[in-house]
């Protein structure tokens, strides 16, 4: 990295960085209390915000009566200098979001991917109606970050070929067709960036979100940040060898045996059936149990039970290699679970293993994967924003 001389021109970038980042992390705030928080005088406090002022990058948006004499100017970061946009493509629903850089969602759409083969546009399609929405110019995006099942290849970032057709390449090419960058993330890892922004593993450095729907996945954030693996296939617990469950045969496809065959939702569904609680879905199964339990039912208790071993047994796995102290039940099924499956699961895993973590339900009720990617690209945009205030 080339040196920088320590000039006034590179301490004036620095400062107005440093300005810049606390307004973007801390909200409105007066000339004062950035100088304060950034050990700066008031006469400089106001020369940043003055320059940042002029590259509307800064405005006023009201007064503070903190003291006495005159009501102090309170001054933000202004919305519009960003946008970025979020996706979830699932096999069946694509869901797009729109936000500013302070991370205020504008809109959320959802759009069919029926007769959309290409991802190129799929995703453009997507993220123009989006834009559409949300009043935004596709041009003013500054990032985009989509959400996919799958094992993403690190070399390349490119998502394995699930519907819709991707293909080796097919991140450049979006990148190349939306002139703007683009990162593919699995969608579990956005879920649990969604959990440790927004849901209930605020502030915990160690934790794992295991992810229970139509598939399963897993995501572990340690000492604060995600592991991927070295081929990017950490978190493919739906492979987890069980006694007593045939192994898959063909990893190029979806697991059909191992942990996939105990909790996966094509388990869940007869599993409740055979308790008296058929339903469409395995979430509304699930959630019949609840209800039945909570009404003193023993077929919605005993229901409960027997998921609830099943699923101990892939987070005891987990917990005795990482002992993450903390594991959040997400998905379909987790979510429809709540308390009633999640104290069960801890108890199950507190007598088989000697890991004893807390085990609790999601917290982020909307769209996780959508909020994580929409969280994501604000981080990203925020980094290309104080970039450029920094300079060359």
């Amino acid at each position: 990295m080339e040196q920088r001389p320590g000039t006034p021109r590179l301490l004036r970038e620095l400062n107005d960085r440093a300005a810049l980042e606390l307004l973007l992390g801390g909200g409105p705030m007066t000339r004062a209390q950035v100088g304060e928080r950034t050990g700066l005088s008031k006469v400089t406090a106001s020369q940043m915000l003055s320059r940042l002022e002029e590259r509307g990058l800064v405005t006023t948006v009201g007064e503070w009566a903190g003291g006495r004499g005159p009501n102090a100017a309170l001054y933000a970061v202004v919305p519009s200098s960003a946008y970025v946009a979020g996706l979830h493509v699932e096999h069946d629903e694509v869901s797009a979001g729109v936000a500013d850089i302070t991370g205020e969602v504008v809109t959320q759409v959802s759009v069919d991917p029926n007769g959309a083969a290409n991802p190129a546009e799929l995703v453009r399609g997507a993220v123009a109606a989006a834009c559409r929405s949300a009043g935004v110019e596709m041009s003013q995006l500054n990032a985009l970050v989509i959400g996919t099942p799958g094992v993403l290849d690190p070399s390349t970032g490119d998502p394995p070929l699930n519907p819709p057709a991707w293909h080796e390449g097919g991140l450049e090419a979006l990148r190349s067709d939306l002139r703007l960058p683009v990162t593919i993330e699995k969608d579990v890892n956005l879920a649990a960036m969604a959990e440790r922004a927004v849901g209930v593993a605020q502030g915990a450095d160690d934790f794992v979100l295991m992810w229970i729907g139509v598939g399963l996945g897993l995501a572990t954030i340690i000492g604060g940040r995600l592991h991927r693996g070295v081929g990017g296939a950490a978190g493919e617990i739906g492979y987890l060898p069980v006694p007593g469950v045939p192994l898959p045969q063909d990893v190029s496809h979806p697991a059909t045996g191992a942990f996939q065959s105990l909790v996966g939702a094509q388990a869940v569904r007869p599993l409740a059936e055979s308790y008296g609680f058929p339903a469409p879905t395995a979430a509304a199964a699930v959630r019949a149990a609840v209800a039945a339990a909570q009404a003193s039912d023993k077929r919605g208790s005993a229901l409960l039970d027997q998921l609830a071993a099943r699923v101990a047994t892939g987070a005891a796995a987990v917990s005795v290699v990482l002992d993450p102290g903390l594991v959040v039940l997400g998905g379909e099924v987790g979510l429809a679970g709540g308390t009633a499956l999640a104290d069960r699961v801890a108890a199950e895993v507190g007598r088989i293993c000697p890991a004893h973590p807390q085990v609790v339900p999601t917290g982020v009720t909307g769209q996780p994967v959508l909020c994580g990617a929409i969280l994501a690209a604000v981080e990203q945009a925020r980094g290309n924003l104080l970039a450029s205030v920094a300079g060359p």
